[in-house]
């Protein structure tokens, strides 16, 4: 019930919209409602989005905290527009808000630039160091900590993988994010592994729905060839465009989170991220109560999902080794 609950006030926040929160009015009555921005490169009516955030709140309440009563979160939702999220990220601290949740790369980048001083969480930064967002992971020593998705090297697992399900593809084509630090480093981690696959790879950039179409389709008239699709806002948002063209030229292709499978992709490798929202409101929480963003560690997962799409294998005629299967962590039928 509290999921359901949750996910309606997500959804009511659509567009970015401040909403009046009568509860949240009679809260301040009583005592100090504390503020909650929300910077998200995706959009609001995406389904994994909203179980996203349906788990922040849920692990808000978990920690003491309502939305409307003691805590007033505001949205913003950039849809993977670089110069929305920047405007969005000083709408945010426009507000004055207590704390910040940033979701992807892009958005705090944005936030940094125009604030050294509001606390920032984040989830779905790969490489943060790299970035210059923190000084090291253990000791962020700025306004911002978080979570991270995998590192670098758990690119060259989704290589690994794919050999296992389709070990006649000889060239992959990877989908990235040429303009991001974490998709340069995610497609060199699989490229230092290529050599021990035999494999070649071609960069595919996904900066929208008709670069992608084009690029895969002309990548596709090459024999033996499958797609690895890396950790990127872009494929993200264009995931059943990416899936449905895997389908349709035949491409085995590896992801590396479980919702691509869920929408029928073949096979994933990747952490539970709906988790990882749930623990960044822990994250929230004791940034709320005084702690500093700078002294909380950066936290990777301690858990990796395999998944398996047994009905998209076989419509690929691809028969999955049996060791495979006893690895996964689920199988959909």
């Amino acid at each position: 019930m509290a999921i359901n609950i949750a996910r309606r006030k997500v959804i009511s926040a659509l567009g970015g919209v401040a909403v009046a929160w009568p509860l949240g009015a009679r809260a301040q009555q009583r005592g100090q409602v504390r503020r909650v921005g929300v910077l998200d490169s995706t959009a609001a009516d995406d389904p994994v989005v909203q179980a996203r955030y349906a788990a922040f709140l849920q692990g808000l309440q978990e920690w003491g905290w309502t939305d409307g009563r003691d805590v007033r979160i505001d949205y913003r939702w950039a849809a993977t527009d670089a110069d929305r999220s920047r405007t969005y990220a000083e709408e945010l601290l426009a507000l004055t808000p207590d704390v910040i949740l940033a979701n992807g790369s892009g958005n705090v980048a944005a936030l940094l630039q125009a604030t050294r001083a509001v606390p920032i969480v984040f989830v779905n930064v790969i490489d943060p160091v790299g970035a210059g967002y923190v000084a090291s992971l253990a000791r962020p020593g700025s306004n911002a900590t978080g979570f991270m998705p995998f590192e670098y090297r758990m690119s060259g697992k989704l290589l690994e993988l794919f050999k296992e399900i389709a070990p006649h593809v000889t060239h992959a084509a990877v989908l990235r994010d040429p303009a991001t630090t974490s998709g340069i480093g995610q497609f060199a981690a699989i490229e230092g592994a290529s050599s021990s696959f035999g494999m070649e790879l071609s960069p595919i950039d996904v900066r929208d729905a008709g670069e992608i179409e084009r690029a895969v389709a002309a990548f596709a008239r090459e024999p033996n060839g499958g797609l690895i699709v890396t950790v990127n806002v872009g494929a993200f948002v264009h995931r059943k465009l990416i899936i449905m063209l895997a389908a349709r030229h035949r491409l085995p292709a590896v992801y590396p989170y479980r919702f691509f499978v869920a929408d029928g992709g073949v096979i994933s490798y990747g952490p539970d991220v709906v988790d990882q929202f749930r623990q960044a409101a822990g994250y929230v929480d004791r940034i709320l109560k005084g702690e500093k963003a700078a002294n909380l560690p950066v936290q990777a997962p301690t858990k990796y999902e395999l998944v398996i799409n047994l009905k998209a294998a076989k419509a690929l005629s691809i028969t999955v080794p049996t060791t495979l299967l006893a690895r996964a962590d689920e199988v959909i039928e």
